[in-house]
């Protein structure tokens, strides 16, 4: 049995699924309906996969419904993925943590109907100059925008759409923080994306040490 987050998850990786395994959409159930038939299938003893997208530790809701599989008696394990803020990085043959750059990476997203706390508001975050991976926020490109300019973005600051990274249909418009708002409602990217935002996405950078001929570490003497 496998429950899936269809309002994410990609409708591709169910393909290989065997015909005699049922699967539902998490998007239409509340979260006791969801653990309720997990807990029945388990006891039933049938595999139960439930499948989220990317890293299920990322904006997954998963502590939650661990926490009433555990109440429940229900043993689980949690499968580790690959978030999209690693897929967008590998689409665009970005590093975040160029040298040179930022050593900092921070994943986040502006507030909506979820609230953010005070202390990491966007703006805030964005006086720190490190690399930000703005989740669940494509739909608020104005806020966003708003938010990172106070926070002290230059209007030039390299920044970056991308649009279900690692899909088939994916897509990448980059633009800067000035133009963010602008390229956002040209693209008519709403939902299913992350903002990047950083100097990371500049074409220059610094060559790193580890492999510099002239560095020497634990495992290499520097040339002479």
């Amino acid at each position: 049995m496998i429950i899936y987050a269809g309002s994410l998850v990609n409708p591709a990786l169910l393909k290989e699924v065997k015909c005699s395994c049922k699967i539902y959409d998490s998007a239409v159930m509340t979260l006791e309906e969801i653990i309720d038939l997990m807990e029945k299938n388990a006891k039933e003893a049938n595999l139960v996969v439930r499948l989220h997208t990317g890293d299920p530790s990322i904006y997954g809701a998963i502590r939650e419904q661990a926490d009433l599989l555990s109440a429940r008696g229900v043993p689980y394990s949690v499968v580790p993925g690959v978030s999209s803020f690693c897929a967008a990085a590998a689409a665009m043959g970005a590093e975040y943590t160029r040298p040179g750059g930022s050593q900092t990476v921070i994943l986040t997203r502006i507030e909506g109907r979820t609230p953010v706390p005070e202390k990491e508001n966007l703006s805030s975050l964005a006086q720190t100059g490190a690399s930000l991976c703005i989740f669940l926020s494509a739909g608020m490109a104005e806020k966003v925008q708003a938010a990172l300019l106070k926070g002290g973005c230059r209007t030039d600051t390299p920044a970056a759409i991308v649009y279900k990274a690692s899909w088939e249909d994916e897509r990448i418009v980059r633009t800067t923080v000035g133009s963010l708002k602008e390229e956002a409602e040209k693209s008519g990217i709403g939902k299913t994306a992350l903002i990047l935002v950083g100097d990371f996405l500049k074409e220059d950078f610094l060559r790193s040490k580890l492999y510099d001929g002239s560095f020497s570490h634990g495992f290499r003497e520097k040339n002479t």
